[in-house]
């Protein structure tokens, strides 16, 4: 009787994913004995519990897909909301206002929960050097860009992040070997990017020009967050909280954001007009917070493969949004590109990773080490 009350309370008070784990242990040691009575549990009781298990995997189902729909559609409309931040706000200033707004208040939240949110000097030093990489390498110099470049081809760009994925986590962790899937969809990410690009590589005019390098730059701002993802994965620990961790981060690219806002004299130039003020707060609540705390969840709750579905699902979201609603060009290319990208992505998230055998990953030590 009281490990049954134990297991039942237990479910009650836990996460769906260990509710479904201790009713189905009450449900397996119940099943001997479906016509009988053991200590004060009966058939009524067993009957309960296969109920409380069909409503805890609805749950458990209705939580991940309403998880994978905030990271698909919130994720995929911050292009369109950047490209209408940065019409009269600097990008520096822009991500300097977001980031720490956003940092500041996930820093005190977790204080409030209980959460770890103070780390040792090389730990936030860690942080910051991530966060500078992913906010500031990366979604910075997506601002830049967005003033010359769609939404919809900017988030086409940004989509090819996952292709250096591979190659950074092979070459800095450095004991992967990369499929021929993997290979086969670096290379179609290569051809789909020159279509993307190939109006502006053959454009004579300046502005075309002006198109083109910050398409490019996109390419350095995805490789950025490339970098700072490879390095979160390598620094790790199993003693610090991800999302005080992501609030440090925050706070530290705010910082340096704000910094070059400043260098750059961005307060002078601002305009802070309701329709840019709305959309930087939009970032901040739907990006930063709700897409992002929803994203954690899922890394926790669904394999990482299906997660990795929002880089080839965020940039048919921000096409859209970025033709519905700022009327952007979708023409044969921004189509044909966007198809080809879509598809090297898929074949680079679905890609076998194997471990190399030891003697190859000694003799990559030993050549390194001179």
């Amino acid at each position: 009787m009281s490990d049954t009350y134990q297991i039942v309370t237990r479910a009650f008070k836990s996460s769906a994913a260990e509710s479904r784990a201790n009713l189905m242990a009450l449900k397996i040691w119940l099943k001997p004995y479906p016509d009988t009575t053991r200590g004060s549990v009966s058939i009524l009781t067993y009957q309960l519990i296969s109920d409380l298990m069909t409503n805890a995997q609805r749950q458990s189902r209705f939580a991940v897909m309403l998880a994978f729909g905030l990271v698909y559609f919130f994720w995929g409309s911050t292009y369109l909301a950047i490209d209408i931040a940065v019409e009269r706000i600097p990008p520096a200033l822009m991500c300097g206002v977001r980031f720490l707004i956003a940092g500041v208040f996930m820093l005190a939240f977790c204080g409030l929960r209980g959460r770890t949110i103070w780390f040792s000097p090389r730990q936030l030093g860690q942080m910051a050097t991530v966060g500078v990489l992913l906010l500031m390498g990366g979604n910075l110099t997506l601002s830049y860009a967005e003033k010359y470049v769609a939404s919809g081809l900017a988030a086409l760009i940004v989509a090819v992040t996952p292709l250096w994925f591979l190659v950074l986590d092979t070459l800095l962790l450095g004991d992967h070997h990369v499929s021929t899937r993997g290979k086969a969809g670096l290379a179609l990410g290569i051809v789909g990017l020159v279509v993307l690009l190939w109006p502006d590589l053959t454009t004579t005019t300046s502005f075309g020009r002006v198109q083109l390098w910050a398409s490019i730059s996109l390419l350095g701002g995805s490789f950025s967050w490339a970098l700072g993802s490879v390095l979160a994965k390598r620094w790790k620990s199993a003693d610090v909280d991800p999302f005080s961790a992501t609030a440090w981060q925050m706070i530290a690219a705010g910082m340096a954001n704000m910094l070059l806002a400043i260098a750059a004299g961005d307060f002078s130039r601002v305009a802070w007009t309701p329709r840019g003020i709305v959309a930087t707060l939009y970032l901040v609540v739907c990006g930063s917070w709700i897409g992002y705390t929803a994203y954690i969840w899922l890394l926790n709750h669904v394999p990482t493969a299906k997660v990795s579905t929002y880089a080839y699902v965020n940039p048919v979201v921000a096409v859209f949004l970025g033709w519905l609603v700022l009327h952007e060009r979708v023409d044969g290319y921004i189509l044909a590109g966007s198809a080809i990208v879509v598809a090297s992505v898929i074949l680079v998230t679905s890609a076998q990773v194997t471990k190399k055998p030891a003697a190859e990953e000694m003799a990559m030590v030993e050549t390194t080490g001179d």
